[in-house]
C-alpha cells in the first residue's frame, strides 16, 4: 500500500479549530494563542487580497483576531468549519475597510467642495449689492454736475455741509439746496417710496 503524499502541513498535525474555539469562548489563552498561530496567515492573506495595502491589512488582521477572541461564543460548529468562519469574518471586515475608506473619501470630497462654495445667501447678497450699486451709479449720472459734487462729497466722502461748500467754493445754502433736490431726483430714480 502506498503512503500519502501531502503538500504544506500534514493534516493530523493541524490543530482541531473547533475544539480550540469552543476553549477560546471559555476563556482559554493558551487555546487562542493556538489558533492565532493557526490562521493569522491566512487571515492576512484573505484581507490583503481585499485591502491592497500591506500596513492596512496588517491592522485588519489583528482586528479580525481580536474579534475571534471576543465573539468565539458565537461559532456554531453545525453551520460550517471553524476556519471558514474565522475566514468569513475576515472577508467581511476587509470589504468594510474598504467601504468606510470609499465613504470617508466621498465625505472628504463633499467637505472640499463646500468650504469653496459660497452661501446662498451670501452669493445673493454680493448680486444684490452689484445690482444696487449700478442703479446708484446710473441714476447718479442723471444728476446735474453740482448735484453730483455735492452728493459724492456728502455721502460717500463723508464730508458735513459746511465742508462741501468750502469744497466747491459755493454759498452754504446753495449746497443744501443742490443735495437737498439730488437727493430727491436719486429717491425717485431708484423707486424709493418716502
Amino acid at each position: 500500500m502506498k503512503e500519502a503524499v501531502y503538500i504544506g502541513r500534514n493534516p493530523s498535525s493541524q490543530p482541531d479549530l473547533q475544539q480550540l474555539l469552543h476553549e477560546v469562548a471559555l476563556g482559554d489563552q493558551e487555546a487562542f494563542a493556538a489558533v492565532y498561530d493557526a490562521v493569522a496567515g491566512s487571515v492576512l492573506g484573505v484581507v490583503q487580497a481585499v485591502l491592497r495595502d500591506r500596513a492596512q491589512s496588517e491592522e485588519v488582521a489583528q482586528e479580525v483576531l481580536v474579534e475571534v477572541w471576543r465573539t468565539a461564543p458565537r461559532y456554531r460548529p453545525e453551520r460550517g468549519t471553524a476556519v471558514n468562519w474565522i475566514l468569513t469574518l475576515a472577508h467581511r471586515r476587509a470589504v468594510d475597510r474598504v467601504r468606510s475608506v470609499e465613504a470617508a473619501a466621498v465625505r472628504d470630497t463633499k467637505a472640499a467642495l463646500l468650504d469653496r462654495t459660497p452661501d446662498y445667501d451670501q452669493v445673493t447678497e454680493q448680486v444684490e449689492t452689484r445690482l444696487e450699486q449700478e442703479q446708484v451709479r446710473r441714476c447718479l449720472r442723471t444728476l446735474t454736475e453740482l448735484q453730483q459734487q455735492s452728493v459724492t462729497l456728502a455721502y460717500y466722502r463723508g464730508l458735513t455741509y459746511r465742508q462741501v461748500a468750502e469744497a466747491l467754493a459755493l454759498p452754504l445754502g446753495t449746497v443744501k439746496t443742490r443735495l437737498r433736490d439730488g437727493l430727491i431726483r436719486l429717491r425717485d430714480c431708484l423707486g424709493v417710496t418716502a
